[in-house]
């Protein structure tokens, strides 16, 4: 796959990208060239923003990695982050409410369901006690609900949802069928977790709201993304690149195809254009 694009739109005025399987290679580092390539970019006065499903507590170890922190657009659009202050900028959380309602449709609807939630901006976690924990757990920020209503407590900027008794793909239907006008379902692994937010928040909306805030419209922001989460920040972008190792739904809308994330595709990318 190339990283040249195919035609000279205009210089990017913002860059945004997504992490895991997009900027990250698989080991889930940041390349040294990758880091290079983005260091040099923000040096020269460029915006470049991370948009991710991850959430803000998973940030640091990708700092780490940088020459200087970015903003970043967390929990597929419900958090938008300031690295530089520590700040949340915008928080769009679940309401308890409609915490307490979508989960009560899909325990009625998809047997086996359990749950998590991101709550406090994403600095925390909760979750039910057989729900699998993929990454070391933090006692401090991460811990298993005290009671079935701890679900719904508190708003959260994201409901997790992983199946116990059905195959990923389908639990990822029935679950976005069963929620679909009540709030947004989408994916960003093929393991079968479904992330669900309020209606209306993606990572396009997340993004948008900070574009407008440094008045960048919409066909002057350049998109790399690999899953499905992505969709909306791509078809909303004026232009959307996706990785080799993409998602067929995103290969299919993307504008052009860098070279996968293991093969630092952004970054290559990105230093193939005439800044």
């Amino acid at each position: 796959m190339g990283t040249t694009p195919a035609s000279s739109p205009p210089a990017p005025r913002l860059v945004a990208t997504d992490l895991d399987g997009t900027l990250l290679r698989s080991d889930r580092t940041v390349s040294p060239y990758t880091a290079e390539v983005l260091g040099r970019i923000t040096a020269a006065g460029h915006r470049v923003v991370l948009v991710t499903g991850r959430p803000v507590r998973w940030l640091k170890l990708v700092y780490d990695q940088l020459a200087e922190p970015v903003p970043a657009v967390c929990a597929n659009g419900a958090v938008v982050y300031d690295p530089l202050t520590d700040t949340v900028l915008r928080a769009d959380a679940l309401s308890p409410d409609l915490l307490a309602e979508v989960a009560r449709r899909l325990r009625a609807a998809v047997p086996g369901v359990c749950f998590a939630v991101e709550i406090t901006d994403s600095r925390e976690m909760r979750h039910e006690a057989p729900f699998p924990l993929r990454w070391e757990s933090d006692p401090d920020l991460i811990r298993a609900f005290t009671s079935p209503e701890e679900l719904h407590a508190v708003p959260a900027v994201k409901l997790l949802a992983r199946p116990t008794e059905h195959e990923p793909e389908v639990f990822i239907k029935l679950v976005s069928a069963t929620v679909a006008g009540l709030a947004e379902a989408t994916h960003s692994t093929y393991s079968g977790l479904v992330e669900i937010s309020a209606a209306g928040v993606t990572k396009a909306a997340g993004l948008a709201w900070l574009c407008n805030r440094h008045g960048v419209p919409a066909d002057r922001v350049l998109a790399f993304g690999d899953m499905p989460n992505d969709l909306p920040m791509l078809t909303w972008a004026g232009r959307a690149v996706a990785v080799a190792n993409a998602h067929p739904t995103v290969l299919e809308i993307a504008d052009e195809v860098a070279r996968s994330n293991d093969e630092d595709g952004v970054a290559a990318y990105l230093d193939a254009l005439d800044w």
